[in-house]
């Protein structure tokens, strides 16, 4: 009878080790595919755009993103670091603005709309444009300039 339970226990260990065994190969074969996926993110999908990409959750970028989101408007390097609770130097500025520079380049998720200050793509709007502040006249005909002196009696820029 003692034997009978032994060679059982040992069927149960035995089991055990494989299951362990098994569990890290299932591990590994998760953590490689979320590899893969996160390698998959960083080129555009099939229509052309970026939108499989995403920040990494914990990191400066995606706080930026969320700092620049509840604003609503671009925002420069050190009032993003402000935003962000961190301390205004050098290196974070460098760092942060590296990290958001790479995504700005290849014009995904942040665009840089003037030297060290940084918004979002979704803050563009791209059907605008100048034609548009232009007010509509007959074919042919210019839109109607002010004229007259300024009011200290000089000439004004539109008055030759």
């Amino acid at each position: 009878m003692d034997d009978l339970r032994r060679r059982i226990e040992r069927k149960i260990r035995k089991k055990e080790q494989e299951i362990e065994g098994l569990s890290r190969q299932l591990d590994a074969a998760r953590s490689h595919l979320e590899g893969l996926r996160d390698s998959l993110s960083v080129f555009p999908n099939v229509n052309g755009d970026a939108s499989g990409v995403t920040l990494r959750p914990g990191s400066a970028t995606l706080a930026a993103y969320e700092a620049l989101k509840a604003t609503g408007h671009s925002m420069h390097i050190r009032d993003i670091l402000k935003a962000l609770g961190k301390e205004e130097n050098r290196d974070n500025r460098m760092s942060l603005a590296g990290a958001i520079s790479a995504y700005s380049r290849k014009g995904i998720i942040f665009t840089r709309p003037e030297p060290n200050t940084f918004g979002l793509v979704e803050f563009e709007t791209s059907d605008t444009s100048v034609e548009d502040d232009i007010p509509p006249t007959d074919e042919g005909e210019f839109p109607e300039l002010p004229q007259g002196r300024s009011e200290d009696g000089g000439h004004g820029p539109l008055d030759f």
